[in-house]
């Protein structure tokens, strides 16, 4: 069986973990009434946590750019294989566009971004009332593609293991 390198399947998983609690500090901070201390905080951690996993995306392309995933398994039908390389290219994108988003909107927020709380990133526009609730729709909209898509890549997983019992989930555990 052809495994992916150590390497990608660390950035995977990596990014997995990080994305999960993303999401759960997302849904928590938005859900805290008021602007509390606890809300602030979570926040910054959010946002802390979404440059990060835009770091490690970087990394990721990178990696994938110069190591080749293992072939599907040749009893695999032709539209699995297309549709499992569009949601993989999707996922690509959302870990991208995601942070990005969320950067746009804190910068239309006015709000500026300072990574660990010592790193202040450069301001890519001026505070802009308008555009900041496009801004968090669009960031809203991807995160839910984002859930649907990685929904879709863990039952892919799952089916091909369990019902499948082919190696494509076992390419990726370490």
């Amino acid at each position: 069986m052809l495994r992916y390198t150590k390497t990608a399947m660390a950035l995977h998983w990596l990014t997995a973990l990080m994305i999960i609690a993303a999401f759960a500090l997302g849904f928590n901070m938005v859900d805290i009434p008021g602007i509390t201390p606890t809300k602030l905080k979570y926040f910054s951690w959010h946002k802390w946590l979404g440059l990060t996993i835009l770091g490690v995306a970087c990394l990721r392309l990178l990696w994938r750019m110069t190591h080749f995933a293992p072939p599907y398994p040749s009893s695999m039908p032709l539209w699995q294989k297309k549709a499992a390389s569009v949601l993989h290219g999707l996922l690509y994108v959302l870990i991208f566009a995601i942070p990005l988003s969320g950067y746009y909107y804190t910068m239309a927020a006015g709000i500026p971004v300072v990574y660990f709380g010592v790193l202040p990133l450069p301001v890519l526009m001026a505070p802009n009332p308008e555009l900041k609730p496009l801004l968090k729709q669009v960031h809203f909209m991807l995160n839910m593609l984002l859930l649907g898509g990685v929904g879709l890549h863990v039952l892919a997983a799952l089916k091909h293991h369990f019902i499948d019992r082919d190696d494509v989930l076992k390419r990726m555990l370490p």
